[in-house]
């Protein structure tokens, strides 16, 4: 039996989103930054189930099932551990070790193969870039400004003639069932095989953690007759909807904000010049898939699109695809330029990082977008106007952003508060009297079966344990200071505080690894209930202060007891007795300060 290790875990994970894999399953509805949905494990009328695609967990507060993706499959499709590992790796197109003793896989060595053809077929197209009869893709690299470090970086390459590449793998030992399942090459009716890519300038996809999965490439010629740009076909590893180009270079930034533009040069364009949190939608329509992708590995995007009716269409469309998934979406607003890639050319990187900061958002792109079509100068326009941009603000949920909004349409476009709030008004009770509200169920705890642990002794250990982590850095010094596993009633929570405290020095990402690699079912619908409950904590610093404190008085209340206890037996001996009402004498004015 293959024994998965945690890094591999962690792959398969990383290409199952959790949000994606339970719509599969459950109706969820964004609300906040969570998601909601009716239970799939028991029967309920309203969702108690939560899924929260930050911390990649679910929970149902009605049945307390809860866990990550793994845990999630496996209840859902009665599925043991590793069948578990192998559908969601299935799914995430991720090779598994062959196990020998289970006899030949052979879809999963297809795979293998084809992620070897492929990363061979990008070496062979980034060396023969730098070949003399490469002369017209030098040629365009040179007109496009691409430094040798990018053409490195991005593995840029160019594709040769007719059937060079097949003869290339052919040399290399692949077999005609393997090239043909990757589409770099074709079988016309003769039986003769045809590159599917020729006299192109090639960029390779590939998925977040580095593998080459497809290819794009650029025609060089002027021949209108083919495509500017051909991709591959999706296959047995290639799901384009779940990729995004350069994803795996924007993540090593560490920065909390993604710029999202439309093609490969942009991005690569971008990058090049020092801005290299950015990365491409491999088509101009954005998907969910990818806006989830986006919304893990970012807080912030910023859409760059083209400055084209059909560029500023896809914004709007993308816009309300990671709104709905939660992020802080915004557009950078260019002049002066068709796309990002040229006008980082034409003014610089300086410039373009101001555009960036002062990115708007989809509430005011939209009104950007409405005022394009009406001649404010005329009244029956001027009225039309308003009732639309009523509608999107009648929107905004939080009433100090509406506010803003409300104040900056008054002013730029001369419009009287009153007025807009008379409108806006009418359209919210609109909204409220068709919407469907979906609001998570009051948290009911099952009765515990350790005895004598109260709802606050639970709460309160969730809470310590909710601080590590969530807020792992400010919490581990004083919490672990201050704490012992011992001083858990519960026995799941002793072991969630022992496995975190057995990776303590590391960082908050290392933690929520560590525990997700916990197999323990029990375990996980514990953790996910923790990190998914609202402790409503207004200060950390606070919370841990008063913890502590809770903690402390509860050990000097059990000593004190147990002292008392100790003095009711008449044949304690007498300097014992006096050593112990000492002891019992410092609680008792320790407890007072307190």
């Amino acid at each position: 039996m293959v024994q998965y290790s945690n890094e591999l875990k962690e792959e398969i994970r990383a290409a199952n989103d959790i949000v994606d894999v339970i719509s599969q399953y459950v109706t969820l509805k964004r609300s906040g930054r969570n998601y909601f949905g009716i239970c799939p494990f028991h029967r309920e009328k309203s969702p108690s189930f939560s899924v929260s695609p930050d911390r990649q967990y679910f929970h149902c507060f009605g049945c307390h099932k809860g866990g990550d993706v793994f845990t999630f499959v496996s209840e859902i499709e009665k599925l043991s551990f590793k069948e578990t590992v192998e559908f969601l790796a299935e799914r995430g197109h991720v090779t598994l070790p062959a196990e020998q003793d289970e006899g030949f896989n052979e879809k999963q060595y297809l795979k293998d193969r084809m992620y070897k053809i492929n990363l061979e077929t990008t070496l062979f197209f980034h060396e023969r870039l730098y070949q003399p009869l490469a002369k017209i893709a030098q040629n365009y690299v040179k007109e496009r400004k691409l430094d040798n470090a990018t053409l490195k970086a991005f593995k840029i390459g160019y594709s040769g003639e007719y059937n060079e590449l097949y003869k290339h793998l052919k040399s290399k030992g692949f077999k005609d069932n393997e090239i043909l399942a990757t589409g770099l090459v074709n079988k016309n009716d003769r039986g003769e095989f045809i590159d599917r890519f020729r006299k192109r300038l090639m960029f390779p996809i590939m998925t977040v953690n580095g593998k080459v999965v497809a290819f794009g490439g650029r025609r060089l010629d002027n021949n209108e007759k083919t495509a500017k740009y051909i991709n591959s076909n999706e296959n047995l590893i290639y799901s384009k909807k779940q990729h995004l180009f350069a994803l795996n270079l924007a993540k090593q930034t560490n920065d909390k904000q993604i710029i999202l533009v439309e093609g490969y040069m942009d991005a690569i364009s971008l990058h090049q010049r020092g801005i290299k949190n950015v990365v491409a939608s491999l088509g101009t329509a954005l998907t969910e898939e990818q806006g989830r992708l986006l919304r893990k590995y970012s807080e912030q995007v910023l859409m760059s699109y083209d400055s084209d009716g059909a560029g500023q269409e896809a914004i709007m469309r993308g816009l309300e695809i990671l709104g709905a998934q939660g992020c802080d979406a915004r557009v950078i607003q260019m002049e002066g330029a068709k796309d990002p890639d040229e006008y980082i050319i034409k003014y610089g990187s300086e410039r373009f990082k101001l555009l960036a900061k002062n990115a708007i958002s989809l509430v005011e792109f939209k009104i950007k977008m409405i005022r394009s079509k009406y001649d404010l100068e005329n009244a029956t326009d001027k009225v039309r106007f308003l009732k639309e941009i009523t509608k999107v603000l009648s929107k905004v949920e939080n009433n100090i952003e509406r506010e803003i909004y409300i104040g900056k349409v008054a002013e730029q476009y001369k419009i009287s508060k009153e007025a807009i709030y008379v409108e806006v008004n009418k359209q919210t009770y609109k909204n409220q009297a068709s919407k469907d509200n979906i609001k998570s169920r009051p948290i009911h705890k099952e009765e515990i079966n350790q005895e004598e642990i109260s709802e606050s002794i639970i709460k309160r250990e969730n809470m310590v344990l909710y601080l590590l982590i969530n807020h792992y850095e400010e919490s581990v010094i004083d919490i672990t200071s201050n704490i012992v596993k011992e001083d858990f009633k519960l026995e799941v929570n002793q072991k969630i505080f022992e496995a975190i405290t057995e990776a303590k020095e590391k960082s908050k990402d290392r933690i929520l690894q560590v525990l997700s690699n916990i197999e323990d079912n029990e375990l996980q619908s514990q953790i996910s209930e923790i990190m998914l409950s609202d402790y409503e904590i207004t200060s950390v610093q606070k919370c841990i202060e008063d913890i502590i404190i809770n903690y402390t008085k509860e050990r000097l209340n059990n000593r004190k007891l147990a002292i008392i206890k100790e003095l009711e037996n008449p044949s304690l001996p007498r300097e014992d007795a006096s050593m112990l009402e000492v002891e019992l004498n410092n609680i008792i004015i320790e407890l007072a300060k307190m």
